[in-house]
């Protein structure tokens, strides 16, 4: 389901307006759940950190056994190209896809010589500069890579993510902050998490139980770009409840602040503020 209604899809080679068909009954992906996919931004007439999305779905597919078929260069050339159906001012989200077509003798094992890819561009709003949400604990963890492709950006994934979602939203609050194998906190139901305490910021250790984002990642290079301290740390929800300020990062919204974590209450607060003005300067320097 679409969440906006201008999309334009790119399949079979070419640029096609409209969210068009691109998937079989009997693909591997449709029954079996070979789907991955990234995540980019376009906005002000810019598309900050494309190449490290476009990249990133590739490693995305081989974590799943798919064969990668685009190029991270090719993927780039197509993007701008179908950006070219959008204006400078309209906020573009850009998801690159791969799925499973054919399986092995026993169905389960994806076949390596067919893959299929698909881009899809949806107009959807960015989030209004005071946007802010709520955090509760869920029962549901984050997977470890034993038991699921938490190296990966996988359709796959994502039910364990809505129950969390759905969970939480039954109490009152927006999303979830959700712990990792070992009980510590791992990132949000949706995105990455950081605190700040005492005018430096925290954030859980990547450990192979989530993907760090690629936003979490340029937010990082700014602060320290700005002589801001960040920390990457084993994180617990105590830790969480003595925060002065707590915020989310991810491509979709880039960077949400939480105003509360159960029933403590952040102040919607001045990091949040300053990364949020530091990324869009940044990503008004980048190239076209």
């Amino acid at each position: 389901m679409s969440v906006g209604s201008n999309i334009t899809t790119y399949f079979n080679g070419t640029w096609h307006r409209g969210d068009v068909p691109i998937m079989n009954a009997a693909d591997h992906g449709a029954w079996l759940g070979t789907t991955v996919f990234d995540g980019a931004r376009f906005f002000a007439g810019r598309a900050p950190d494309l190449a490290p999305h476009c990249a990133r779905v590739n490693k995305s597919a081989e974590a799943l056994m798919l064969t990668p078929t685009v190029t991270t260069e090719e993927m780039i050339d197509i993007v701008r190209e179908g950006l070219k159906h959008y204006g400078p001012d309209d906020a573009v989200y850009i998801r690159p896809m791969y799925w499973g077509i054919h399986g092995d003798e026993t169905a389960i094992v994806p076949r390596p010589e067919e893959t299929g890819f698909a881009i899809s561009l949806e107009q959807i709003p960015m989030a209004p500069a005071d946007a802010a949400t709520t955090l509760a604990r869920t029962r549901f963890r984050r997977p470890v890579l034993e038991d699921n492709v938490v190296n990966a950006k996988a359709g796959c994934l994502y039910p364990n993510n809505a129950r969390m979602l759905t969970e939480v939203r039954a109490r009152g609050f927006g999303n979830a902050l959700v712990a990792d194998a070992m009980g510590n906190v791992a990132e949000t139901a949706t995105a990455n998490v950081f605190m700040v305490k005492d005018g430096e910021v925290f954030t859980p250790i990547a450990n192979g139980t989530f993907l760090a984002g690629i936003t979490r990642a340029r937010h990082m290079k700014n602060m320290a770009a700005d002589g801001i301290k960040v920390h990457e740390q084993v994180l617990s929800f105590d830790d969480f409840h003595g925060a002065d300020e707590v915020f989310m990062t991810g491509n979709m919204s880039k960077i949400t602040p939480v105003k509360a974590f159960e029933n403590t209450q952040y102040q919607v607060g001045p990091m949040a503020r300053r990364l949020r003005e530091m990324y869009w300067d940044w990503a008004a320097s980048e190239p076209l």
